[in-house]
């Protein structure tokens, strides 16, 4: 099977393409080498839209300043869990896990990111 190599810099996460209710469109930022997969959102007061860890299986929200949702994601981008983590907390590891998406805590909800749902994850510039 082909597995795709990531690299840091912007893309769109896309959720309910495969639904009646029309696609949403969500600007992401990945993160995919070690520098900024450490990074993360550490010293940031918000985000716009969501960032991805890839590869990446569990996370912690050690000195960050807000609470934030976090949707794990299975190597054919399906999710597995979602959950809120307030600041200061460590994420248990998901088994299966390849990729995390964070977000503003809400937002996942918002965007209709919930178990069992496909999302698609583009790199800018790739059709």
């Amino acid at each position: 099977m082909w597995t795709r190599t990531w690299r840091d810099g912007d893309g769109t996460l896309t959720v309910g393409a495969n639904s009646g209710e029309g696609p949403r469109e969500v600007p992401l930022r990945i993160a995919a080498s070690y520098r900024a997969r450490t990074r993360g959102l550490l010293g940031r007061d918000g985000i716009e839209g969501a960032l991805m860890l890839t590869p990446c299986g569990s996370v912690h929200t050690f000195r960050m300043r807000f609470p934030i949702d976090v949707a794990y994601l299975d190597r054919k981008f399906r999710v597995l869990a979602v959950r809120t983590m307030k600041p200061g907390r460590l994420g248990l590891p998901r088994l299966r896990a390849r990729h995390v998406v964070e977000a503003e805590a809400g937002m996942m909800e918002r965007w209709g990111v919930r178990p069992g749902v496909r999302v698609e994850l583009r790199a800018a510039g790739t059709p």
